[in-house]
């Protein structure tokens, strides 16, 4: 009987998907926030737009920035643990060996089973190193180009998601149209974007998109309506 190939299918583009989250998440409802508690203020309509997208400029480089700082700090981080752990498997090797020893016993291995396994992996300092930096620190090696890349996936989805709530300003001619037009887009947008995070995520489509619409809302109604309180 032939035997049927089994395939896995594993996402494994997660590092992307959450830049693209926290990048889309702020830009629909920050500018979204802003752009609403202006128009409560009375605002003109060019005011809006021209608070709006340098809010935009500003979200879009500080987020990219934090984004690319983060990353950076993983990438020491891990190099930083990875040097330890090489100079501990040179000066104290039976005590690095006896940590192998103990990540398998705690998956049932015997000591006969597990001896040989140690003793082979420790003459591959590389390999030992990488064990011990997965399965002791719980440290994957970062992508060598991953602090540029989170950042421009960041700053370009913030700015992606800032366009549309402040494309009706730019579109409309007036408040009184702009303003609705503003809240529509934006709420079909932040449940298109929950539904889609939430497939991507884990979590249920929709209630994730229950979320995010319930998140973005209830900013743009307290921003616009302290803009109406002070004006």
């Amino acid at each position: 009987m032939p035997a049927t190939l089994h395939i896995e299918h594993h996402f494994n583009a997660t590092a992307t998907v959450r830049d693209i989250v926290i990048g889309m998440s702020d830009g629909l409802t920050v500018p979204f926030a802003l752009a609403a508690g202006i128009s409560g203020a009375g605002a003109a309509t060019n005011i809006v737009v021209t608070a709006g997208l340098a809010e935009i400029a500003a979200g879009a480089i500080s987020m990219g920035l934090g984004g690319y700082l983060a990353a950076r700090t993983d990438q020491e981080h891990y190099e930083k643990e990875r040097q330890r752990e090489v100079d501990e498997t040179v000066q104290t090797p039976d005590a690095e060996k006896e940590e192998v020893a103990q990540i398998f016993r705690e998956y049932g291995l015997s000591e006969a089973e597990l001896r040989p396994i140690v003793d082979a992996l420790s003459q591959d300092r590389d390999k030992w190193v990488d064990f011990m930096m997965r399965y002791e620190l719980g440290l994957e090696k970062p992508e060598p180009r991953r602090a540029t890349r989170s950042a421009l996936t960041i700053a370009l989805s913030y700015i992606a998601g800032g366009l549309i709530p402040l494309s009706p300003y730019i579109l409309l001619p007036s408040i009184r149209e702009a303003l609705p037009a503003s809240v529509g887009v934006t709420m079909l947008a932040l449940l298109v974007f929950g539904y889609v995070k939430g497939r991507f995520t884990g979590i249920h489509p929709f209630r994730s998109a229950a979320q995010t619409v319930l998140v973005g809302g209830v900013a743009a109604m307290v921003a616009f309506m302290l803009a109406r309180l002070i004006g």
